[in-house]
């Protein structure tokens, strides 16, 4: 059995970008990504707030991990970046995988979080033995083709469909030079073990969902879902974005971000 995971000694370890003073704004990419994904927020809201961006365990330039977090270790691991930053609480904006752990980081530790901004997110791929399934084939695709023929054919389909080619091809080289095994396989196993439809109610904080117009990974059926079993949740759309909203149109996201934190 492997040794409990101690997430102070871990996420001491975690490679993150760092920008700001004041109130704490933790961003947890999606699971293709890393932190690099969180440019335009770090430079958006570094006038306000202390914007702390992780690479996750096994993601980009963060280490390996001996074994699977699962979505517990993950929410367990941000919580003790947030201390170890000094801050009692934070607003935490998840992206996608990141969204999933931000929300089961709102449950396990309830007083850390301040607000919740969960982007083009899921409830899990637990949702479904198939959907389960694939995501957990996910880390037998990487180790076959590759990191880059797995992000090129991967990456298009983040994007609106109408994206350019040139914003396809940076958006493959970010993903193939943020992802490795084992840490996507960790993080895959995590999303395939998770499914929180029927607890999303028990989270406290208040809550903005975001998502891309043109998200054809998740779309706004999910997180239409997501915001009607949250308490109080607030609903936005970003028009001209894919799965990686808060990239393809930061302007949008940034402004829809940003007048939520001012109602905090």
């Amino acid at each position: 059995m492997a040794a409990p995971l101690d997430a102070r000694a871990v996420a001491a370890l975690l490679h993150t970008r760092e920008a700001g003073d004041g109130p704490l704004l933790l961003c947890l990419h999606g699971i293709g990504s890393s932190s690099a994904s969180f440019a335009p927020q770090l430079a958006a809201f570094a006038d306000r707030m202390r914007v702390v961006a992780w690479d996750a365990p096994g993601y980009a330039a963060s280490p390996d991990l001996a074994a699977a977090p699962g979505m517990d270790g993950y929410a367990d691991l941000a919580a003790a970046l947030i201390t170890a930053r000094g801050h009692d609480e934070a607003v935490v904006l998840g992206m996608s995988f990141g969204g999933v752990i931000a929300a089961r980081l709102a449950q396990r530790h309830p007083g850390l979080v301040r607000a919740l901004v969960l982007g083009d997110s899921t409830r899990g791929s637990g949702q479904s033995p198939e959907q389960a399934a694939a995501m957990r084939d996910r880390a037998a695709e990487l180790a076959e083709q590759g990191a880059e023929a797995f992000a090129a054919v991967r990456a298009r389909r983040l994007l609106r469909a109408d994206a350019p080619e040139r914003e396809a091809a940076d958006a493959a080289a970010a993903m193939a030079s943020a992802i490795r095994l084992p840490g996507y396989g960790h993080a895959a196993d995590a999303m395939a073990a998770t499914n929180l439809d029927g607890t999303l109610a028990s989270i406290k904080a208040p809550a903005l969902v975001l998502y891309g117009e043109a998200d054809r990974v998740t779309g706004a059926r999910e997180s239409e879902a997501i915001a009607a079993r949250i308490p109080g949740a607030v609903l936005r759309s970003v028009p001209a974005a894919g799965h990686l909203a808060n990239q393809e149109n930061p302007d949008a996201f940034n402004a829809a971000v940003a007048a939520f934190l001012d109602t905090l």
